[in-house]
Order: C-alpha cells, then structure tokens, then sequence
C-alpha cells in the first residue's frame, strides 16, 4: 500500500521484451536505500515488484494484464517515472490510500498555469466517472490529488509549485496519457451496496 507522495523521480534506463511484457530498468537514489529483490515499488503508480538490482537501479518486470491498463508500455528510455516505496506501519498517512493497482488511462487535455500553480485537465473512459466526486481524492501517475473540478468524464486538479517540479508533472503536455486510480473506499461503498442490493432481490423473490 502506498500514499500517493511521490519520493523522488527516476529515469528508465533499460526495456527488455520479454514476451507480451517487458523489463523496466529504473535508475534511482533515495528509494534504493532499502529496496530489496522481491520488494514492492510504485512506478508511476504502478505496484510493480523488484527483481534485480544494482547500486544505482531496479528492474521490474511488467505482464500483458499491466499494459493493458496503463501507460508503462509506451516509456521510452530516458523518460522520468514517479517512485514511492510502500507504506510503513508506523508512517503518517499524507496523501490517501494508494493500492498500486491502476484502474485504467487517462489522456491531459488541458494544463493552464496560474500565478503560482498548475491547472491539469484529465479526461477519462466514463465508465468509471461514478468513482469521483468533488474534493475526493485520486492518483494520477501515483500521485494523490483532490478532484477540482469535474464535468462528466473530465476533471481537473491544481498542482503546487512543489508537486509540479518533484514529480513528472511537469514532463507533462496535452495528449500525453496518464495511469489512474480511483480511490479504493469508493471502491468497497459500491460493492456493499451492491450486495445489499443483490441480498434485497433476493428476498424480495422468496
């Protein structure tokens, strides 16, 4: 599990084939202090888990399942991605939960920058516009942000000057597209009410 504060940005150095996926070398610092082969890490937002290691990079590998649903396939060498280790039991919360398990792709249409932050306009498949509401919360790329503004399947989030050069934020430009994950209690309040829904039906048909 993971809080959506990104801890430093990495630089792919490495892309394998393997198969329909592919292995990811990440160059990094601060998170190489206690990576391990076999830990977690988040990879713009991405739970992914190491399987090799040298002093200054990880590798990760990446399935068919994962490419699917984000934008990892489309990396090229050099691009920067956003990292986070997992959370520790005795970490403070600053962000929201962030599973790592990227709902689907969304696309910027929009960045306009204020006096002193970034306005981001994302658009989204909207089979899945029910999961955000005004002011909730949602990871773009792993990153935890609150819902600015929503129409339909667009919503925009304003980004401080300190989360605009700390994460690829600011690699970002219209058309580029970006992992998304909806917030996880939104998640279980739909599938409760789905099961009190089902468990009504099925009392009403007795």
């Amino acid at each position: 599990m993971f809080t959506g504060l990104v801890e430093e940005t990495g630089k792919l150095s490495g892309k394998t084939s393997t198969g329909e996926g592919y292995q990811l070398t990440i160059t990094a610092a601060k998170v190489m202090d206690d990576l391990k082969i076999g830990s977690s890490v988040s990879v713009n937002g991405v739970c992914l888990t190491v399987v090799k290691m040298t002093g200054n990079s990880f590798s990760v590998d990446t399935i068919e399942e994962t490419l699917k649903k984000t934008n990892l396939g489309t990396l090229n060498i050099n691009d920067k991605v956003n990292l986070e280790r997992p959370l520790k039991a005795d970490a403070r919360l600053g962000g929201h939960f962030v599973l790592g398990h990227v709902d689907t792709i969304g696309k910027v249409a929009e960045i306009n920058e204020l006096s002193n932050s970034h306005f981001v306009t994302i658009v989204f498949p909207a089979e899945f516009k029910h999961y955000l509401i005004y002011v909730g919360s949602v990871a773009i790329d792993g990153v935890s942000m609150t819902v600015a503004k929503l129409e339909g399947n667009k919503f925009s989030v304003g980004v401080i000057p300190h989360t605009w050069e700390e994460t690829i934020f600011a690699t970002k430009k219209p058309g580029d597209t970006v992992n998304l994950e909806f917030d996880v209690l939104g998640k279980y309040v739909e599938r409760i009410m789905e099961g009190k829904a089902e468990g009504s039906s099925i009392l009403g048909n007795s």
